[in-house]
């Protein structure tokens, strides 16, 4: 029997109740993700990638369908989860800045989870903390400082320092490096896939950038309208993409190179911009941004393919020959 994966999300929906009606930010969503492996969760702004990392972490409930942590079942009310499951799944979000409270110096911001999670006290404690520091390519003297006097990057390794500080299992990195400056942000990436190899991490990569995926992710999942369109391992996903969102995407990533070139799909134009989630289209919600939609996508849900092994594509142009439909995602 085949070992239960680290995390397992399966049919995750996340409704709000707004004015103007009901917003399906998320509908549906399951994915997988494996011991020490990085699965990248890619969409443009309103996709909801997330709020599907803030439903891992229980900052946001679910209305429906579940999430697994080593086949057991995660409560949807955070305050009913075991501590033991909240040392396992930490997050570090888009903005540092808003994350670390002004008034409590470094120190005190790192000794919090460690209290609560590590139980250490006194000396050990301080030199956890000092650690933690080192881990993340920052002096001692840092732990003396305010949050206000960091930089952009000096403020993400302190909340990427916070989250490794009960020593989890699972990240969710929520678009971790978006508010810094493109030599920080490379500094900062390659950070952190050297402490998932030292420390055996595995990452939820919530990001907007494709070009960063195809550095650091193992397998990707496309988000359109809070619905998965495609799901692969990295290299088939850009060698051989096949919804039309994602040829869309990935013929918008600029290069620099004539190698980069042809690797890059031919260009897709859609029309418009991503529809309000409080009135998504019938049928196929890409469909009206698709110059290929035809009479069954504005009628019908797209059924899900596992076009080859761990493949999957969520698209009526797919859906016809020798595919293999409905098969459980792995």
């Amino acid at each position: 029997m085949k070992e239960a994966p680290l995390l397992d999300v399966r049919d995750l929906t996340k409704l709000f109740k707004s004015p103007r009606g009901v917003v399906r930010a998320v509908d549906g969503v399951s994915f997988r993700l494996e011991e020490s492996e990085t699965v990248g969760l890619v969409g443009e702004s309103g996709s909801g990638k997330s709020t599907v990392g803030y439903m891992i972490m229980g900052i946001v409930p679910p209305t429906s369908g579940t999430i697994r942590f080593k086949g057991a079942e995660i409560p949807a009310d955070v305050s009913r989860r075991p501590r033991q499951l909240k040392k396992n799944i930490q997050i570090v979000f888009q903005d540092p800045q808003a994350s670390l409270n002004p008034r409590r110096s470094i120190r005190r911001t790192l000794e919090l989870p460690l209290s609560i999670h590590m139980a250490q006290r006194g000396r050990q404690r301080r030199q956890a903390v000092n650690e933690l520091l080192r881990i993340v390519q920052l002096s001692p003297e840092y732990a003396y400082k305010s949050p206000t006097t960091l930089s952009g990057g000096e403020k993400a390794r302190v909340a990427i320092a916070r989250a490794l500080a009960s020593q989890p299992e699972v990240v969710v990195l929520d678009e971790p490096t978006a508010a810094l400056d493109v030599s920080i942000q490379a500094k900062i990436i390659n950070m952190l896939v050297d402490l998932q190899r030292e420390m055996e991490l595995s990452y939820v990569f919530i990001s907007h950038d494709m070009s960063l995926m195809r550095n650091v992710a193992s397998r990707i999942a496309i988000m359109y309208l809070g619905r998965l369109c495609e799901l692969a391992p990295t290299r088939q996903f850009f060698e051989t993409p096949l919804h039309q969102y994602t040829k869309m995407l990935l013929s918008s990533i600029p290069v620099i190179s004539r190698e980069e070139e042809e690797l890059r799909p031919a260009k897709v134009s859609s029309e418009g911009e991503i529809p309000s989630p409080v009135n998504v289209p019938s049928g196929c919600r890409f469909r009206t941004r698709c110059q290929m939609a035809t009479e069954i996508c504005q009628q019908e849900d797209p059924l899900h393919i596992e076009v080859e092994p761990g493949h999957h594509v969520w698209c009526h142009l797919l859906s016809t020959g020798e595919k293999k439909q409905g098969k459980e995602l792995r």
